[in-house]
């Protein structure tokens, strides 16, 4: 039970948590949208990556990424939320970059140069899942209102 408390609890006290959370809300958020309604950044991209059923899967991803996305942007269940996505990208950085290193003319330089915001993004959620969502926003309140009843 502690550790899903501790995924819960809003953690660390900084005001500029926000700035990440935005980024990561944002970012997760619009490409879950764009799975929706672009199939060029939907299902002819997992069909071309090569996942079965890429209609159902596009939208699978772009649903968690929409409903993670929100839940950072607005600071509830920050380091749960962020979790899903943590897989979402890993598996975008396992499926699209990794294989770069091994494509002709491509290799090394091209896959970094192509991943960074892929990496920035894992680095953010990986900030968030260890922080938490910081003072402002709903996390903070839920669990300070857990706090003075118990």
């Amino acid at each position: 039970m502690y550790g899903l408390r501790s995924l819960l609890r809003p953690g660390c006290k900084g005001r500029s948590i926000i700035f990440i959370r935005l980024a990561v809300g944002l970012i997760f958020s619009t490409q879950g949208i764009l799975k929706y309604i672009d199939p060029h950044t939907g299902a002819l991209r997992f069909m071309r990556i090569g996942f079965p059923v890429p209609d159902f899967t596009a939208h699978f991803v772009g649903t968690f990424e929409i409903i993670c996305g929100l839940l950072v942007l607005v600071g509830l269940l920050t380091r749960l939320a962020s979790i899903p996505l943590l897989i979402v990208i890993l598996t975008a950085i396992a499926t699209t970059k990794i294989p770069e290193l091994f494509r002709p003319g491509q290799g090394f330089w091209f896959m970094v140069s192509d991943a960074r915001t892929d990496f920035a993004m894992t680095m953010s959620l990986l900030f968030l899942i260890s922080v938490g969502s910081g003072v402002w926003f709903l996390d903070a309140l839920i669990w300070r209102q857990q706090s003075v009843s118990h």
